[in-house]
C-alpha cells in the first residue's frame, strides 16, 4: 500500500500512520519462541480480529477502546482500493499514548508464573497458598505486570515498578482495569465450557483517558483450556499455537532466526484450532 507509506512491524501486526489514525492489520503470519515463522496460518489475522472485536465490545462499559471503524468502506478513501486485502483483519483505531507495560493477569499456574512458584512459592513477588500444582486455579486473580519488549522476550515486573513506570494513580487504575476485564471474560468463558487461564492486555492514554488498545483476549494473547479435560497437575491443551510450539520442539532447531517452514498438516491443524476457539466463544 505504497499510499500510506511503510508499516511498524510486529511479529504479527502491521501498524501504518495515517495521521490522526493508525491502520492495523493482523496478517496471517506466526510466531514461534519469538521467531516468525517463514509460512502463516490461513484466516489467522481474521480470527484474531474477530475475537478482539467481541471482547472489546463486551467490555465497553468497564473501558473505552481504540476501533474507531471495522469496515473497509468506513476507512479513508485511499485504502478503498485495498478492501480484498483489508477486509476483516483490519481495524481503523485512535492513536494512543501506549503504557509501555504488558497488564497480565493470571488465574491459573501455568508458563512463567509455574515456572516461578515452583522456584519459590511467588509469582511476579506475590506469595500464593503453597501446595497448588501446574494448572491450579488461584483462588484470587493476580496482576503480573511485564515490560513491552520490542524484541524478545518481555520482563515480568512488580507493582512498584509498574508505579515507577505509568504513576500510582494509573498504575492502580490499570491493575483495577485488567483484573475487571479478565473477571468478566472469565466468567463469560466459563459458560462456553472455557477456561481463560491468563491474559495480557494493553492500555493508552486518549483524549486524557485510559484506553484499551492493540488485541484483547485473543488465542494469540491468552491460554484457553477446555473445561471438560481440565486437571490440574500437567499442562493443558491449549486454543493456540501449541501445535506449532510442540512440533517445533521435535526438530533438531536452536530457537534462532530463520524459523523452520511449518509443514501443510501442522499449519491446518492450527487453523482449525484458532477458527474453533472462535466459534465456541461467538456462538
Amino acid at each position: 500500500m505504497p499510499e500510506i507509506g511503510q508499516p511498524r512491524r510486529g511479529k504479527v501486526r502491521d501498524i501504518y500512520d495515517l495521521g490522526e489514525h493508525l491502520l492495523l492489520v493482523v496478517t496471517d503470519r506466526v510466531s514461534a519462541f519469538d521467531v516468525v515463522l517463514p509460512n502463516g496460518v490461513p484466516e489467522k489475522g481474521k480470527v484474531l480480529t474477530s475475537i478482539s472485536v467481541f471482547w472489546f465490545r463486551m467490555m465497553e462499559d468497564i473501558v473505552e477502546n481504540h476501533i474507531v471503524a471495522l469496515d473497509v468502506s468506513d476507512f479513508p478513501q485511499r485504502l478503498h482500493k485495498y478492501r480484498d486485502m483489508l477486509e476483516g483483519r483490519s481495524l481503523l483505531v485512535k492513536k494512543a499514548e501506549v503504557f509501555p507495560v504488558e497488564c497480565i493477569v493470571r488465574g491459573y499456574l501455568s508458563g512463567s508464573g509455574w515456572t516461578s512458584y515452583r522456584k519459590d512459592g511467588t509469582v511476579c513477588g506475590i506469595n500464593l497458598p503453597a501446595g497448588l500444582l501446574e494448572s491450579s486455579k488461584i483462588e484470587h486473580p493476580v496482576f503480573t505486570p511485564s515490560t513491552k519488549a520490542e524484541s524478545g522476550h518481555d520482563i515480568n515486573i512488580s507493582f512498584e515498578e509498574t508505579k515507577k513506570i505509568a504513576g500510582p494513580d494509573k498504575a492502580a487504575q490499570l491493575k483495577d482495569l485488567s483484573l475487571r476485564i479478565y473477571e468478566r471474560a472469565r466468567d463469560f468463558a466459563a459458560g462456553k465450557g472455557i477456561i481463560i487461564a491468563d491474559t495480557k492486555m494493553e492500555f493508552g492514554i486518549y483524549n486524557n483517558k485510559i484506553i484499551l488498545i492493540d488485541e484483547l483476549l485473543t488465542p494469540d494473547s491468552s491460554r484457553f483450556w477446555g473445561m471438560k479435560d481440565y486437571a490440574p497437575g500437567r499442562g493443558q491443551d491449549s486454543f493456540d499455537k501449541q501445535i506449532v510450539r510442540d512440533y517445533l520442539l521435535t526438530l533438531d532447531w536452536d530457537q534462532t532466526p530463520p524459523g523452520p517452514e511449518l509443514p501443510a498438516d501442522i499449519v491446518n491443524k492450527t487453523s482449525e484450532r484458532y477458527q474453533e476457539i472462535l466459534r465456541i466463544l461467538t456462538a
